[in-house]
């Protein structure tokens, strides 16, 4: 599978196209700074680099990067410096999110792509009965407000939840939710739920960016998997770094 990826010199990001690499992907990534990559990654056969800023491209380079693509993930976020928070630009996540869609849904694949969205447990998805508190109601809330990378986190997703929808035969899509990001060295055995089991404000658990990676490059690799959670925005948890819910 060809598959592109944006926001891949970030630190989940390149943890993603490691794990794409070893089971055997092709991966595009586009980046600012080609040099940013590890050079095991720059080196690999499989690995190219479009070197841009995923804001700034035209639709006609989108259409061009698409082409024969059939996966995608966004690993975008937002530096966390007061710029990088409250600075421009402040729908980096929704904007590329949106285009890429756009440009593979115009493509009309034989078969629907699939897209993977890394987004945040702190978003709720809407078409799930998910329990939140009035107290994290009222806390996500002020983040909506106050945090313009939260509001464009929960943005993205709505993208896909609601303008691309679930049964889109161009393109599929997972939203992934961790908890509480950490860095580890190794995969190790993770939880996957379709909704938090804890609240994500008030008592987070944690989950291993690798862990992430893992998991997004199963679902892309595995079809079992992907059609367990095509569609669905599933919640990541480390099993060793579980306080008591």
């Amino acid at each position: 599978m060809k598959v592109l990826v944006v926001g891949a010199t970030g630190a989940t990001g390149r943890l993603v196209v490691q794990a794409l690499l070893q089971r055997g992907h092709a991966v595009h990534a586009v980046v600012r700074n080609p040099s940013s990559m590890p050079a095991d990654v720059r080196d690999h056969p499989r690995y190219q680099a479009h070197v841009a800023s995923v804001h700034e491209l035209p639709p006609a380079d989108w259409n061009a990067l698409v082409a024969d693509c059939e996966g995608f993930v966004s690993c975008l976020g937002h530096r966390l410096s007061l710029r990088g928070i409250f600075g421009p630009p402040r729908r980096l996540v929704t904007d590329v999110v949106h285009r890429i869609a756009q440009a593979v849904i115009a493509a009309e694949p034989k078969e629907p792509a699939r897209l993977v969205l890394m987004n945040t447990s702190g978003n709720r998805n809407r078409d799930l009965d998910e329990k939140v508190s009035f107290a994290q109601r009222v806390v996500v809330g002020g983040l909506r407000i106050l945090v313009p990378p939260h509001a464009d986190n929960e943005d993205a997703a709505e993208v896909l939840r609601t303008e691309v929808g679930p049964e889109n035969p161009h393109l599929r899509w997972v939203a992934v939710r961790p908890d509480g990001l950490f860095d580890a060295p190794a995969v190790e055995p993770y939880d996957v739920h379709p909704s938090p089991t804890r609240s994500a404000i008030f008592n987070a658990g944690k989950t291993s960016r690798i862990q992430v990676a893992d998991f997004m490059g199963r679902l892309l690799s595995e079809d079992e998997l992907w059609e367990r959670w095509q569609g669905q925005m599933p919640v990541l948890y480390d099993r060793a770094h579980q306080a008591p819910s």
